[in-house]
């Protein structure tokens, strides 16, 4: 049997490059050699691209990646392969910037479409679309830095424009404390910070404009972290769940990366009817925003009441061994070379 070409994309230019590289080496390493010709490229910091020689190194995050060499024409190179696996995390990876470049050059790849991937790494965005589904969310203000002052954009988008003080005098007036400021295009929980009081909040929004100009504030819900993973084009199934511990206050990227107390609980202790409305609501989020391919959906479930809240969608969720998204499955039995196989199916269909 023919082997399908198959490139596989690492790195890229967003803030979560590296946990990329830790991801893209491990699929790469996990593909079926037998069903795939795989031709690695990796993307620097600065938007090069390069070809990959695949090792028998494991990385982890933080560390650099070797065995390269410069690659000329990337859009030629990509129009000879058969399918595209993009395993790159946050923005010009899952945004809908290079699945827009796949779409251009016809050749088929992994995961989200143009669509999907732009309104799910836009957080703003992304509440919209699920207000619209009637998933329960925490209450949010929207915000964006113009010429070091701020637009405050209402829930009819009417904008006005305020200093700090006035701007956060409006915040504290619509949103209960604790909050979390979170830049709108950012992903692995880079450029956010948990507000307890005035002072904080002015300090988290001017340190969130730092990754990017559109901020979501959002109110704190005190409850239990849960994600739920799911795989389909139109017909979509959702895995178990699992729960997030924290061994940080919040499930921050030093939380998420580098503190080994952070665990995960799969499948989660949670009552089989609770588990049922996380598993519809994750598939109902899914087509809500067009998806395809795979998505993990992450959600609250309120303390006291046991209400599901939204979080949000991940397009392109973090693809390790040991990531949510791959253990979720293979809770449920899909193993994840056969998960890949399955990603990389419904890719070409």
């Amino acid at each position: 049997m023919k082997k399908i070409k198959l490139a596989v994309i690492f790195g890229g230019m967003s803030t979560e490059h590296d946990v990329s590289i830790v991801s893209g080496t491990s699929i790469i390493k996990n593909l079926d050699k037998e069903k795939y010709d795989i031709y690695p490229l990796y993307i620097d910091k600065q938007g090069k691209w390069h070809k990959y020689q695949v090792s028998e190194k494991t990385y982890k995050v933080g560390d650099k990646v070797d065995n390269i060499e410069p690659l000329d024409n990337s859009i030629e190179y990509l129009k000879q392969m058969d399918c595209i696996f993009p395993v790159l995390h946050g923005l010009y990876g899952e945004d809908g910037t290079i699945q827009g470049l796949f779409e251009l050059i016809k050749v088929p790849y992994v995961g989200c479409k143009v669509l999907a991937s732009s309104i799910s790494m836009d957080k703003v965005y992304t509440k919209i679309i699920f207000e619209k589904a009637g998933l329960n969310q925490a209450n949010y203000e929207y915000i964006r830095e113009y010429n070091g002052n701020y637009i405050y954009v209402d829930k009819e988008f009417n904008e006005t424009i305020y200093n700090i003080d006035e701007l956060s005098n409006i915040i504290e007036k619509q949103i209960k404390y604790p909050m979390f400021v979170k830049p709108s295009n950012s992903g692995s929980s880079v450029g956010i910070r948990k507000a307890k009081n005035l002072k904080e909040l002015k300090e988290a929004i001017e340190y969130a404009v730092k990754y990017d100009k559109k901020v979501l504030i959002e109110e704190g819900i005190n409850g239990r972290e849960v994600e739920c993973a799911v795989l389909g084009n139109e017909e979509v199934e959702a895995s178990c769940i699992g729960e997030v511990l924290s061994a940080e206050e919040f499930y921050g990227f030093n939380a998420k990366y580098n503190n080994t107390e952070s665990k995960t609980e799969i499948p989660a202790n949670v009552e089989e009817k609770i588990v049922e409305e996380i598993r519809k609501s994750a598939i109902k989020a899914f087509k809500a925003v067009n998806g395809s391919g795979l998505s993990r959906v992450d959600f609250f479930i309120e303390e006291g009441t046991n209400k599901i809240i939204i979080n949000e969608i991940n397009t392109l969720p973090g693809f390790t061994q040991i990531s949510m998204y791959p253990k979720l499955f293979e809770a449920v039995g899909l193993e994840y070379k056969e998960l890949l196989n399955k990603l990389i199916e419904l890719a070409m269909k």
